[in-house]
This record gives structure tokens, sequence and C-alpha cells, in this order.
């Protein structure tokens, strides 16, 4: 076995985890038992999965395939900060300026330089899948923008945290289901290999995604602002 395969295998295998483990914790009780397991099984998958990624890029760049290893990084720097900031909104729910520290602002950085990196790609180098790069460098820049603008000031809401934690879990879900929709699927059914049912399988995550955000929001947390706020100082 080749080690690119290898290294494809062990990504296919920690995917199929991770996507068991999302919907678990999803429908799990949040804060319970099962949903605190799920989610640290799907954090250790999506782990794994991503240092996988990582020999997978550097072997297909050098078989030739540089235009599809650049779009891997960028959706690997996006995919990364959004399994890390669900990680730590929970580890520093308690300390806002410790969750905004170093690594907070070095991804917070690195998403508008790949953002922006990337949109130019798909303008100006990409051959085929121009919309769907294009599109996908607004993730990268509003990830931005929504970081920095958390990290200016202290949050007003008591509960902030699990905000956070939400928006990074349904980056999460988006990119689960992305690899499942466009590689898994269409391989268990051929008939959805077409290029319609792809851009859907690329694109239709990020609308499920922005729906389930304001639906989850306003159900666990009410509007902005108004799901408890802590206590002023005099």
């Amino acid at each position: 076995m080749n080690p690119y395969l290898a290294f494809k295998l062990v990504h296919i295998a920690l995917g199929c985890v991770a996507l068991v483990a999302f919907w678990t914790a999803g429908i799990a009780r949040k804060g319970g038992p099962l949903h605190v397991g799920a989610g640290k099984v799907y954090l250790l998958a999506m782990a794994g999965l991503l240092a996988a990624t990582v020999p997978m890029c550097w072997l297909a760049w050098f078989a030739g395939h540089q235009k599809i290893v650049v779009f891997l990084l960028y959706l690997l720097v996006i995919t990364c900060t959004s399994t890390w900031l669900s990680w730590r909104a929970i580890r520093d729910r308690r300390d806002w300026a410790r969750y905004v520290g170093p690594a907070y602002r070095a991804l917070m950085w690195l998403n508008l330089g790949a953002g922006a990196g990337i949109a130019l790609f798909g303008l100006f180098v990409a051959d085929r899948m121009q919309l769907i790069i294009v599109s996908f460098s607004l993730i990268g820049i509003s990830t931005f923008a929504s970081m920095r603008r958390f990290a200016l000031r202290p949050p007003t809401e008591a509960r902030w945290w699990m905000r956070q934690h939400l928006r990074a879990m349904l980056g999460n879900g988006v990119a689960t289901h992305i690899a499942f929709l466009s590689i898994g699927l269409p391989r268990l059914l051929p008939m959805l290999q077409g290029p319609v049912f792809q851009n859907l399988a690329w694109l239709a995550p990020l609308g499920v995604a922005a729906v389930a955000g304001v639906y989850l929001g306003r159900k666990y947390l009410g509007a902005p602002g108004r799901a408890g706020r802590l206590p002023q100082r005099a």
C-alpha cells in the first residue's frame, strides 16, 4: 500500500467516526454525558483527520496536484479554526482573555490571509470549481471579521462561550457534511457524481448551517445579548 492511500484510508475512517459522533452529540441532551462524550470523540476524530491531511497534501503536491492542494490547505485552515474554537470555548468558558489569546489571534489573521489568497487563486489561477473556491473564500474573511470583533472587548453576555461553541460546531458540521456529500456519498451512489450535485454538496451545507445557526441560537441562547449578561462593574 502506498503512503498516500494509507493516509487516505485513515482520513476516511476518522471522517466516518466524526460524522456519527457529530450527530450523536447534536441529538443528545446538551451538557449531558452522551453529548459530552460524543463531543470528545468528535474532536479527537477531527484532530486525527486533520493531522492525516497534512502528509496527504505533501504527497499530492509532489505528485503534480498543486492546484488541488492549495484549496485543500485552505480548507485545512478554516476547519482547524472551527475545531480549535469549539474546544477552547468550553475549556476557557470562565476566562475570555485566555480564549482570545495568542492561538486565537494567530488563527484569526491566518484566516484573513488564507481567505484573501484563495479568493485570488479562484479568480485568476483555478481552472475548475471557481464558483466554489471564491464562495468559500468568504468563510475565511468573515471568520476573521467575527473573531476580531469578538476579541476587541470582553463580552457582556454570560454565556458567550456557548454562542462561540455553537458557531464553531456549525462550522465543523459544514466541513464534515461537505466531505460526506462530495466524496463519500457519490462513491456509494455513482448517479450523484454530476456537476450539479457536486455544487450542491459544497454549497448547500453553508445555507443549512446559516439557518440552523439562527434557530439553535434562539433556542438555546435567545437573541444575541439577551442570554444573560455579566454583572457590570461599578
